[in-house]
């Protein structure tokens, strides 16, 4: 395979047992390596018999990444990476910035299947998720009652913060098994719950959580609306539940949510699925605030929140496959700015509970078709010793791709 193709980058997965654990073909890469890229933690873990150039991944990773490559292109580059480099690795993104044909890989078994074998748990019914990079608060979106979790820590404070958050949460009886050093000569496994948890452990470890029984929260869209903290701008849970099926996510689109009041309809958007990405546009302040805390508490705070009044705030955000309107279109400008910026073949859902909005809605879809639906919901409240129907405000909504 090297020599016909000179400029490819081989990537050997390595675990914290090191040489030892490496099968011929890794081991035969790294000793015909004339350079080899890692963190130094991987580089020790080398025989000094090893001869090539040992290159340490330069901090910050990835701004660097191409003139690092550039530098020894040419030359045979190996490099090093944690267990599996295609499951939340280096190996993944080499082939993003370098192209698949340049790309070798060469896998040890991951540290999400080492722990599987160690917990005893099918890996297919269970969810894993990586906190190097991210927030910890998204583990919130992975939390129901039964659910087993693998976490991918970032340093030794990561099982403190999720016991944190799962407590909080109310699974304070959880059971989390902090597994340190996987592989490795000197694994050790931490045992305890939530609520108590006080252990100190290794930086380099995975969280294994049984969430145990606690407090369910529903994965399809409708949420209850005393879910979110909000001062009343709020879509309705009847008619997020509608509007939420007609915007119809996808994995990996984008959604534009023009007007964000409280954050629902870019929370659940994310909820759907965890490619699903939102950028959320509101000009109110301490509703930006509301929505941060909302999208962090229902466990997605990649949630992106721009302050700022459309049309003006749109401009230069990433082009959306989706978006909704939520308030504003009686403001010159912001409906033609959304269908303008929509990328070819998305589609575009707008809200309206004014006569002047209805009539926006009604104007467009003379104009440019789609679907037109009115909602009306009304619900069951006290009236003395009985019960009668309280009908909310009647609401428009207007489905289209343009």
């Amino acid at each position: 395979m090297r020599a016909d193709n000179p400029d490819l980058v081989t990537v050997v997965g390595i675990g914290a047992g090191g040489w030892s654990d490496l099968g011929r073909t890794g081991r035969g890469t790294v000793t015909d390596a004339e350079v080899i890229v890692g963190s130094s933690r991987q580089l020790d873990l080398l025989p000094a018999d090893v001869v090539a150039e040992r290159v340490p991944w330069p901090s910050p990773l990835l701004p660097a990444l191409p003139g690092l490559l550039d530098e020894h292109r040419g030359r045979r580059i190996c490099v090093l990476a944690s267990g599996d480099p295609m499951f939340h690795g280096i190996g993944a993104t080499l082939v993003r910035l370098l192209g698949a044909e340049r790309v070798h890989i060469n896998p040890h078994p991951s540290s999400a299947s080492l722990a599987a074998a160690r917990m005893g748990w099918p890996l297919a019914d269970t969810d894993v998720l990586s906190l190097v990079t991210a927030d910890p608060a998204a583990v919130r979106r992975w939390v129901n009652p039964g659910r087993r979790l693998l976490i991918l820590a970032r340093d030794a404070g990561t099982p403190a913060q999720v016991a944190a958050l799962l407590t909080t949460a109310g699974f304070g009886a959880a059971r989390l098994t902090v597994l340190e050093r996987l592989g490795g000569p000197d694994e050790r496994r931490v045992e305890g719950t939530a609520a108590a948890w006080s252990a100190d452990v290794d930086p380099l470890n995975v969280i294994a959580v049984d969430c145990g029984e606690g407090p369910a929260v529903s994965v399809v869209p409708g949420l209850p609306d005393d879910t979110y903290e909000s001062d009343g701008q709020l879509t309705k849970r009847e008619v997020r539940a509608v509007t939420l099926a007609l915007l119809a996510p996808v994995p990996g689109a984008l959604l534009w949510d023009v007007g964000g009041g409280s954050g629902s309809i870019g929370i659940e958007w994310m909820r759907s699925h965890p490619a699903c990405r939102a950028i959320t546009i509101e000009p109110d302040p301490a509703r930006c605030a509301t929505i941060r805390t909302n999208a962090a508490t229902l466990g997605v705070p990649a949630l992106r929140v721009v302050e700022g009044r459309a049309p003006a705030a749109l401009t230069g955000l990433p082009t959306p496959d989706t978006i909704f309107i939520g308030g504003g279109l009686t403001r010159d400008g912001v409906l033609e700015a959304c269908l303008a910026a929509l990328r070819p073949g998305g589609r575009l859902v707008a809200n309206a509970v004014t006569v002047e909005s209805e009539a926006a809605l009604a104007a467009a879809h003379a104009k440019l078709g789609g679907e037109l639906v009115r909602l009306s919901v009304s619900r069951g409240s006290p009236v003395g010793g009985f019960t009668g129907w309280r009908t909310m405000m009647p609401v428009t909504i207007w489905s289209v791709t343009p």
